[in-house]
């Protein structure tokens, strides 16, 4: 059989609305004719399957009286080998790196537990198409009263076990700020980042301060590490790069004819950097020979839990929206409440709780609940819908009732007060949550805009926000560039800095899904639980909504359930 088949099976199963078990894919594609056996398997298995398994396929196979059975292979009980190829099941499309072997899903139409697709639209809508991806009859996500909502009954799925539960949260500032605006504090600030970056940097350079490359004789050797206080390029078509430490700032450039020339073109201004090269004769510039960036190793092995665990990784509710899909939230609470959903134990949430009040021009027009407080009120309400034994943790968003300058403090007092519903962790943004041996890097995403905004496309887009989050990763820094799009709260350290690797990389804020692996590390960008907006349309946003990446901490795999 050719390598394609479990893939091709996997699509014309989801086709049809189903989900199979990895084995019993691969039963269907040992056998002599694997699209018979799947058209058999497909015409013979009741509606209500959840998920068809290889029990379900062999008693299908062995007894169809349409046609003959297709023979299997003795090697029909292997497991199915993880792919390359992209596997697109219906409405969402693998468009991440040949490194990920993440599994892509989506909640069963077919199923009478509240999965139905409230468009009736059951076609493939392929990620990035906005004329495939219509955020459907407004009517369908309406606000509602989530009073009129019953939670799935927790009889329908097995008790959850907390007992081997664990875990931890670091990187908070939530009650240490300390800033108040001065300039001497923003100095402090980028000086910490400068020396934590260049503690990543100098096992690869021989790092020289700027002041003693100054003095040194024309023709030298140099080699330095700096933030980059200006990029310009010259009439010839060469780059100069002004690059400052803690002693000055010293010029350096990359001619055009360079190899790395091209990096040139994702670096963003007060990131950190290193470079190697020779002054020129009269020790006036550095002629850059080779640049590098903090970046993740390679050789990076994340950390897995011990257990078969997962984490359902959610952003953007926006609850207080006209367009807050909430049948799409019903049918993902719901879902909770099942015993398909029994191994998910904790909840993500990144930021953007509700929709606020003035983040954007005439955004009153489009509120659903105009008082702020009345918003997180309402959202209270639609958390009650979890499932009680979860463990729920939450940073703020640029929509939320915090500073809008980061890192961004946890939510006040009064507001944990209102969504004390099932007792949620509350952290700043950023913060790294560490849940039983895996480390999970939660940022709301802000500064992708600005990544999008100055890399090129085929480097940073909308279409595929995790291909910013890998530059993130490679910078160490959630938010390099200050001065633009971002707003940075000065403090005694910069909380912004990728000190340690996460195991996976969360954020949302751009509304967008995408998903894939950079040096081992999974980057994620959950999407969103509100459809386009009128102020959406009009700077041609177009949402992935009411989707939940769900992922496996004791494999890292990921699974993408569609509740729209």
């Amino acid at each position: 059989m050719p390598s394609e088949t479990p893939v091709s099976i996997v699509q014309q199963l989801a086709l049809h609305g189903y989900n199979a078990d990895r084995d019993a894919v691969t039963v269907l594609s040992r056998t002599d004719e694997p699209q018979l056996a799947v058209e058999a398997v497909v015409e013979a298995i009741d509606d209500d399957v959840l998920r068809i398994t290889v029990e379900d396929v062999r008693s299908i196979l062995e007894t169809d009286p349409v046609s003959d059975p297709p023979q299997l292979s003795p090697a029909s009980t292997e497991a199915v080998q993880p792919t390359d190829s992209p596997v697109e099941t219906k409405g969402v499309t693998a468009r991440s790196t040949s490194e990920r072997s993440d599994r892509v899903t989506e909640a069963n139409p077919k199923s009478d537990q509240g999965y139905v697709n409230p468009t009736g639209d059951s076609s493939d809508r392929s990620l990035g198409n906005s004329s495939d991806h219509s955020p459907g009859n407004s009517s369908d996500h309406s606000p509602g009263n989530s009073s009129d909502h019953s939670p799935g009954n927790s009889s329908d799925r097995s008790p959850r076990d907390s007992s081997q539960r664990s875990l931890s949260i670091t990187n908070d500032m939530t009650g240490r700020s300390t800033g108040t605006g001065e300039y001497k504090e923003f100095v402090r600030t980028f000086r910490d980042r400068y020396e934590r970056l260049s503690k990543l940097l100098k096992t690869r350079v021989n790092h020289r301060p700027a002041t003693a490359i100054e003095t040194m004789p024309g023709g030298s050797e140099a080699e330095m590490i700096g933030l980059v206080n200006d990029i310009r390029s010259t009439k010839s078509g060469h780059w100069l790069i002004e690059l400052e430490d803690t002693t000055g700032t010293f010029p350096c450039l990359i001619t055009k004819d360079k190899p790395i020339a091209e990096l040139v073109a994702e670096l963003l201004l007060d990131e950190c950097v290193a470079v190697q090269g020779r002054l020129s004769d009269d020790a006036g510039i550095l002629f850059v020979d080779s640049l590098h960036v903090p970046d993740v190793p390679r050789t990076y092995r994340p950390s897995t839990a011990d257990r078969h665990v997962q984490a359902a990784l959610i952003s953007d509710v926006h609850v207080g929206s006209q367009e807050f899909m909430a049948e799409a939230w019903h049918r993902f609470t719901d879902w909770l409440h099942t015993d398909e959903a029994q191994h998910v134990e904790y909840l993500l949430i990144c930021g953007d709780m509700v929709e606020g009040v003035g983040v954007y021009p005439n955004q009153d027009e489009e509120l659903d609940i105009i008082d702020i407080y009345e918003q997180y009120e309402q959202f209270a309400e639609y958390l009650k819908e979890v499932p009680g034994d979860l463990d729920i943790v939450m940073i703020p968003g640029n929509h939320d009732a915090v500073r809008l300058a980061e890192p961004q403090p946890g939510f006040d007092e009064e507001l944990r007060s209102i969504m004390d519903v099932h007792d949620p962790k509350i952290v700043s943004n950023p913060a790294t949550v560490t849940i039983e041996n895996v480390s999970i890097l939660m940022y709301h995403g802000i500064s992708l805009d600005e990544v999008i905004a100055e890399l090129p496309e085929d480097k940073a887009s909308y279409d595929e926000p995790h291909k910013a989050m890998y530059q993130l990763l490679k910078k160490r820094h959630v938010a390099p560039q200050y001065g633009g799009r971002n707003r940075l709260a000065p403090e005694t350290k910069d909380y912004l800095v990728i000190d340690s690797i996460p195991d996976i990389f969360h954020t949302g804020h751009v509304h967008k899904l995408g998903w894939g692996k950079y040096h081992n590390v999974l980057a994620v960008n959950s999407g969103c639980w509100q459809a386009q907006t009128d102020f959406q349309r009009s700077v041609n946003i177009d949402p992935d909504s009411g989707y939940a990446p769900i992922v496996d901490l004791d494999t890292l795999d990921m699974t993408v359930r569609k509740f729209v």
